[in-house]
This record gives C-alpha cells, structure tokens and sequence, in this order.
C-alpha cells in the first residue's frame, strides 16, 4: 500500500509480485502508484509546509523525532521481520544493524539540528552606522527520497530523518524489491503525531513509473538516492529541469590495501567483513584487494577459509550468518561475472558457483567467492558486481598501490591494512576515495562526511553535511 497524506491507499499503476529471497517464494503483491497518486503525494507533502508542520518550533520537531525513534524500537520485531522477509538477510545482521540503526537514526538527527548553528558579521558602512548580516536556515521544500534495496530501513531513514529535522516534508519512493518497512513506518508517524503529508511513501519501479513520475515532479524541490551510477545519472538529468539540487551516493569498486607490516588476525577479520558482509551488497564493500607479494599467498588463503565458513539457511536462526542475493534477477548477473572470470582464466581461491541447500533450492543464493590470477583490465576488476566477491592482487611498493587503487572510475571507499601510522596517513591521502578506513572496516561516526568522488556521486551527508544539503541558507543584511 502507498501511504498518501496520512493514509494508507492501493496503488492504481502496475502490479508486480515481492518475492522471499531465501526460497524464491511470492509473499505478496505490490501495486504502483500511478502518476496521479505521484502528483497527490508530492501535493500533500507540499501543503503539509504550510500547515502545522511548517509552523513547529525546532525543539517540537526534535521531540517528535525522538518519538519515531522510539516507536521503531517499540515494534522491534515487526521491523526486523519485514525486513527479513524483504531482503532475506540473517536476524544476526538485520537485529544488530538495520532496524537499531534505522530507529538511531531519528535521535542522531536531533541531536544534530539542536546544536546547528549559521553566521552573523558586523561590517562598518560608508556614513559610520555599519551593517549585521546573518543568516537563516530554512527548510528547502519537498524532498525526493530514493531508496535502495541493499539496507531499506537503515538507508531510508538516513535520508529522512535529517530531512525531516530541518523542517521539509518527504516523499519516499523505495526499492520495489523492499517496500515493507517504508510502508510500515506509516503508522510509526501516525501513532506519535506526524502532521499528515510530512511523510509520504510511493511504491514502483524506476523509468516510465512512481520513480520517474517523482524525479521529473515541478513540485519536488531536492531529490536524494542511494543506488547504482546509471540510475543516479539518469535521476541527475531529470533534476536539471527545474535546477532541483541533487544528493547521489552511487556505486563503487572499493579497493582494499594490505601492507606486509598489517596485524594478521585483525586484518583478516576485517577485510572478511569487507568483502563478505550482507552477502557483498554493501556499496562500501572491497570487490578488489591489493596484498604486498610478500604475504600475499598467507592473505589470500585467509580470507578463502572466511568465505568457506559461512553458514546459509533459514534467516530467522541466529545460527545463519550469510543470506541471499536479492532477487533471481541479481543472482543471474552475480553468477554471470562468476562465468566470465572463470572464461577468463582467474584462479578460483574459493566458492564460484551455488551453495547446495536442502529446502531453500528455490532462494538467490551465490558462494562467497575469492578470484587471483586477472589482469587490471577484466572487467571483474573494473565493475560493480555487488556480490559476494573479491579479486586478489600482488604489489610490491607503496606507489604501485596507491596507482593500482586509484585506476578505477570510481571513488567511494578503501581500507588500509598496516601497522605504520605515518604510512596509513599518507595512503588515505593519496586514495581516491570519499571514505578512508585504516585498519577497520565500516566503523561509522554519524557525525562525519559520508559520500563518494568521481562515479560514486555528488555530495556529503551525515551530522551538518546532512543539513547542509536537506536546508537552505537566506542572508539577512541589517543596516545599523
């Protein structure tokens, strides 16, 4: 159901089946919204500006997105099923991650719009009297929120909460492989006294559907995504109509750098992570890893032992630690880069094919997989498979790894391995890349600048950056 205006309503566009990921199963039917519902949602957001939603003082906003945190929390486990059953991914993950972090998400929000602040100067004037500038921070309007399938509540609310502590109103369009928990999050705002039209939620596919009626809307007046390059190039192009501003967090091909000096164990537990985690669909996630020679065979057994011990089945058993891909469509294109590399010649450290599982035959699953033995060339090491997957390969200086991490049209993420401090300052500064780890992996202060260069996208979000994008400053020029 899309949630227009405070009220749950069935969309009259295209149906399409949601499928269970683990068994393939269809869990229920998701009808569109069409244009017309669009055009109600974006209208509804619109009005709710001038209505008491536009009115609230900061401090009624942060009171009320402390409430819708929470509210999460208060029904727990009915976000932590509908994400399950959405994504597939185990409870072991989505308790730990997904659903606290999409509730954390409202409070760290406020926590941020109660301390942001703007400018003020004092200037003198030709006749003596001076002049006081400051500035005002203003809601910039109706946002477009445009989410992925990979972490739907986490993401979304990412997205939403900062946009909803500036003082905008929202209209959120999810993953058609995950709507549930955007759905659901409906009556979240209607128990804790969201005006109606804050929140909005319109279900669909992307061209020639809900995503497209929504990022070529007169009415929206900023538009954020999360998702693959092309899909953000084509959302950008859609935003220069009515010079809307854009925020796109897009893909990425993540290098990874091991240095022979790194601390084995806490190398491999990470970069395990990396490569592996939320089984490879993490736009944060290391597809390729550049080990130094001297412990390159070590590096590369270590982690094909982590791809080896993961256990498949049922997502609802804490005792499951890896799930499927998303959909039977994603599978096909993860198990055809499996193909191609071994058309190709890559040595198969470990996986490269499907698990056998005795009554979930019918879910996406893939093999964690560990390849050597490609050139830079291949597009194995160029593109974004988005799986679990990861290709090896030898280095023998600091420069040769710094060259081989930065030839890639992307720039999103990179983590570096050593034990050298004054080495692991002067790589992240080399690195291509709008987020830098040194000996960990996916440690996230919310306050910090999150986002990608080159291909991985445009802008800066979390903590002020967040607010940067989600408000408007107006300067107020007063003459003394």
């Amino acid at each position: 159901m899309n949630f227009i205006d405070g009220r749950y309503v069935a969309g009259r566009g295209e149906a399409f089946a949601n499928h269970f990921p683990t068994t393939g199963e269809v869990t229920g039917e998701i009808r569109a919204a069409d244009r017309d519902q669009v055009d109600a949602a974006v209208g509804a957001a619109k009005a709710a500006l001038k209505g008491p939603w536009g009115r609230m003082s900061v401090p009624e906003r942060m009171t009320l997105l402390r409430k819708l945190a929470d509210g999460i929390n208060a029904r727990f486990d009915e976000f932590l099923a509908a994400e399950i059953r959405d994504t597939g991914k185990p409870r072991s993950i989505a308790s730990h991650i997904d659903i606290p972090r999409g509730a954390a998400n409202f409070n760290v929000f406020a926590d941020q719009v109660s301390v942001l602040g703007t400018e003020s100067f004092a200037q003198p004037t030709p006749d003596g009297t001076g002049a006081l500038n400051y500035a005002v921070r203003m809601p910039r309007g109706v946002i477009a929120v445009i989410c992925p399938w990979n972490l739907p509540l986490l993401l979304m609310t990412w997205k939403v909460a900062p946009a909803l502590a500036c003082g905008n109103t929202v209209v959120v369009k999810p993953s058609e492989e995950t709507p549930a928990t955007a759905t659901l999050l409906g009556e979240v705002m209607n128990d804790v006294g969201i005006p109606a039209g804050v929140y909005n939620v319109v279900h669909g596919r992307g061209p020639g559907c809900a995503g497209e009626f929504l990022t070529s809307h007169s009415g929206v007046d900023g538009i954020t995504f999360t998702g693959e390059t092309r899909t953000g190039e084509a959302i950008m192009a859609a935003a220069a109509r009515g010079v809307r501003p854009v925020s796109l967090e897009l893909g990425g091909k993540n290098p990874g750098i091991v240095f022979d000096d790194a601390d084995f164990d806490k190398t491999m537990e990470g970069i395990g992570r990396a490569c592996f985690a939320n089984t490879g669909q993490v736009c944060l996630g290391t597809e390729r890893m550049y080990v130094q020679r001297g412990i390159f065979d070590r590096i590369a057994e270590g982690l094909a032992e982590k791809a080896r011990a993961f256990r498949f089945g049922d997502p609802f058993d804490k005792a499951t630690t890896m799930g499927p891909v998303i959909s039977e469509e994603h599978r096909s294109k993860v198990l055809s880069y499996y193909e191609r590399a071994k058309g190709e010649g890559a040595t198969v450290i470990a996986g490269g094919g499907v698990p056998e599982l005795q009554g979930f035959e019918g879910g996406y699953w893939v093999e964690p997989t560990v390849w050597t033995g490609l050139p830079e060339s291949s597009p194995i090491v160029q593109e974004e498979i988005f799986g679990p997957c990861t290709h090896l390969t030898p280095f023998d200086t600091e420069e040769e790894a710094i060259e081989l991490a930065n030839a890639s049209p992307y720039g999103l993420a990179t983590s570096i391995w050593t034990e050298n401090l004054t080495r692991g300052h002067r790589i992240a500064a080399a690195v291509d890349a709008g987020i830098t780890w040194v000996n960990c992996w996916f440690l996230r202060d919310l306050r910090t600048p999150f986002g990608g260069s080159k291909a991985s996208g445009i802008g800066r979000e979390g903590g002020v950056h967040s607010m940067e994008f989600y408000s408007e400053l107006r300067n107020v020029c007063i003459k003394l």
